[in-house]
């Protein structure tokens, strides 16, 4: 046997009770129960233990419980003198038990701390804990030789049965992991390679596309600048501007897309900087920056999107404030517009963008996640979605801006 078998310590999937089937747990709690059964039976079954004898027995008791948890906990956490130094405190118990008068309590103590010394240290120091608690036991006990033999070789290679059924219980759970380990990560590697053939047909297809159709409405834009001014020329020339724009636009969201199946996402911040300067919007970020799972981050994104889409559509010129709040287990992103023109009339705030999504699409969105999106109009004295007006969080508390009707949009998801 090498050193290392020596001083090693059985794995903490053998030492703790994990892996264990419901009936070898049921079997540890009745052998458990009935010898504290034994014990109380034992200790109060004698006529002398009554008065004050006996709270001080059941506070023994009590003790020698708590050492035998503390034995459990320290061998789990792999300490090895604190462990020893309990089992020592524990089979001083069995001797003060046996001088008392207690030997069946006595016997129990020596018996249990001579098994659990060889199931739980390493061999190094289980052996020589558990010959000194087997001595104990036979020193006290004047039965025949051959049978305190018998009891105590019973005993030892008990405790070493039950230190290799531990420890094969050990394995199997560990093997047990990183086979579900292996699936996870199998599964994981078989989704990224789906995302990335996907982003692949994305891109033959949709990108290509969208980049021949800027090519081409580049070109009529330049043959129509080309025609005598008139109605008709400015009016198809404003379609073909408006048309290549979209196609600008759309070429745009899907290398985002793209970038998202392959996982290569720029960070949030970033993100909002860039697509608010597009507009000319203000973006604040609060909290501190972390990682997000990715239907939290694209579903911020989209939603900032949308957002900015809608003032444009709904308030041209309006001002337009961002600010994202990284909170402990969610993260907020606020847009809210002041002094653009009047918004049209919309029931409950949400009307479809030109990208086909709209805010409804984005309030189902975040409440699968389970967050929320609120919306709603503000304006002089009135405070927008989630009770906080224009000097709160949403970052655009100025004078001017509660002076002036705007719109707000609030996404919360968890993250």
């Amino acid at each position: 046997m090498t050193t290392d078998a020596w001083t090693k310590w059985p794995s903490r999937e053998a030492l703790s009770r994990e892996g264990l089937t419901d009936a070898r747990r049921w079997l540890a709690r009745s052998v458990r129960a009935v010898l504290l059964a034994g014990l109380l039976w034992s200790t109060f079954s004698q006529r002398h233990v009554a008065g004050w004898a006996a709270v001080v027995a059941v506070a023994t008791l009590g003790a020698v419980g708590f050492c035998g948890w503390a034995f459990y906990r320290t061998t789990l956490r792999h300490d090895l003198w604190p462990s020893v130094g309990l089992l020592v405190v524990l089979m001083g118990a069995a001797l003060v038990a046996q001088d008392s008068g207690f030997a069946i309590a006595a016997t129990v103590l020596w018996c249990a701390c001579a098994i659990t010394g060889m199931e739980r240290l390493p061999l190094a120091a289980a052996l020589p804990v558990t010959l000194v608690a087997l001595g104990g036991y036979t020193a006290l006990n004047h039965d025949a030789w051959l049978n305190l033999t018998l009891t105590t070789g019973g005993l030892l290679l008990g405790g070493y049965a039950l230190r290799l059924d531990a420890e094969a219980r050990g394995t199997a759970q560990r093997l047990l992991t990183q086979e579900r380990a292996a699936r996870a990560a199998e599964a994981e590697s078989a989704a990224l390679a789906e995302r990335a053939r996907i982003a692949r047909d994305i891109h033959d297809v949709l990108a290509h596309s969208l980049s021949a159709q800027l090519v081409h409405l580049e070109a009529a834009r330049l043959r129509i600048e080309q025609e005598p001014p008139g109605p008709f020329r400015d009016q198809i020339l404003e379609r073909v501007v408006a048309a290549r724009s979209m196609a600008r636009e759309g070429l745009a969201e899907t290398r985002q897309a793209l970038s998202a199946l392959r996982g290569e996402m720029a960070p949030l911040g970033e993100y909002l900087r860039e697509l608010a300067a597009l507009d000319g919007a203000e973006v604040e970020v609060a909290g501190e920056p972390r990682a997000l799972r990715a239907e939290a981050s694209q579903t911020v994104r989209r939603v900032a999107q949308e957002a900015l889409t809608n003032v444009r559509k709904h308030a041209p010129g309006a001002r337009v404030r961002i600010r994202l709040t990284y909170g402990t287990d969610d993260v907020t992103l606020d847009v809210r517009d002041y002094g653009g023109r009047e918004r049209e009339a919309d029931p409950g705030g949400l009307r479809a963008s030109g990208s086909g999504y709209g805010l409804l699409g984005m309030r189902e969105r975040a409440e699968l996640l389970g967050g929320t999106l609120e919306t709603g109009h503000e304006g002089p004295g009135k405070e927008g979605p989630g009770k906080e007006g224009p000097g709160k969080s949403g970052g655009s508390g100025t004078s001017g801006g509660s002076e002036e009707r705007g719109f707000s949009v609030r996404l919360r998801v968890p993250a």
